[in-house]
């Protein structure tokens, strides 16, 4: 099976990238209400403390072997804590009725699309260790 061109996995990216930003954007712009682009922020975010921790649990010397593991589970918690928060927000403030049911839906998709494509990203772009 063929590997597909680096560059064009970045251009499907940027595409998926843009579509997200775009819905998200919309779903502020054309409902006047701006508190769904909150979500942005939430799954720009949503990645870092898994990749932060890691970092932190592999390698370094002053991190024992036996504590790698319990650093790389708190990073997913915290992710997790982050991704749900983005899904939850929209759904929080359509139920309060800050913003519209179609903003949340159409801020909710561009949400997960955001974040999808940040971890496709990193899942295509991380280097393995093969070298065993």
């Amino acid at each position: 099976m063929a590997t597909a061109n680096p560059l064009s996995k970045i251009i499907v990216l940027a595409g998926f990238l843009a579509a997200g930003f775009l819905l998200i954007i919309l779903s502020c712009a054309l409902f006047n209400n701006w508190l769904p682009l909150l979500v942005v922020g939430v799954f720009l975010i949503a990645p870092l403390p898994n990749a932060i921790c890691g970092r932190y649990a592999h390698g370094d010397d002053f991190m024992s072997e036996g504590s790698g593991n319990n650093v790389v589970d708190f990073g997913r918690y915290v992710t997790g804590f982050f991704v749900v928060t983005g899904l939850a927000l929209p759904a929080a403030l359509a139920h309060s009725r800050v913003i519209g049911i179609p903003a949340m839906f159409m801020s909710i998709f561009g949400g997960i699309l955001v974040y999808g494509t940040i971890i496709a990203f990193t899942l295509f772009f991380s280097e393995t260790d093969e070298s065993f």
